[in-house]
C-alpha cells in the first residue's frame, strides 16, 4: 500500500483542502479522508462512507503529475501517519 496527503489550495468552501488516501498497488484508492476548511470531514472505504466523499474511479496519478498543478501539494506519508488521521476521524476503525 501507498499513502499520500494532498493539500488543495482553493477558495471553494464545498471542496476539501486536505485529502489523505490509502492506495493499492495499482494506485486505486482503498480509503480516503477529506478535511474541509470548516473542519468538517468526509471519509470512505469500500464498505462505508460519511459525507459526500467517494473513492476515485481511476488510479491516482503520480506525485509529480499531481504537483504539476500549482493548486496541489502532494507527498507520500507513512502508514502510521495515514492511520493517525483515519483513527482520529473515523469512529469505527479499520
Amino acid at each position: 500500500m501507498t499513502y499520500i496527503k494532498v493539500h488543495w489550495i482553493h477558495k471553494n468552501q464545498d471542496e476539501p483542502i486536505e485529502l489523505y488516501s490509502e492506495l493499492d498497488e495499482d494506485r486505486y484508492e482503498v480509503r480516503k479522508v477529506e478535511i474541509f476548511v470548516n473542519n468538517t470531514v468526509g471519509y470512505v472505504t469500500n464498505n462505508y462512507s460519511y459525507g459526500e466523499t467517494l473513492l476515485g474511479e481511476c488510479p491516482i496519478p503520480s506525485l509529480e503529475s499531481i504537483n504539476s498543478n500549482p493548486e496541489f501539494k502532494a507527498k507520500n506519508i507513512t502508514k502510521e501517519e495515514f492511520f493517525a488521521i483515519w483513527d482520529k476521524y473515523v469512529p469505527f476503525q479499520k
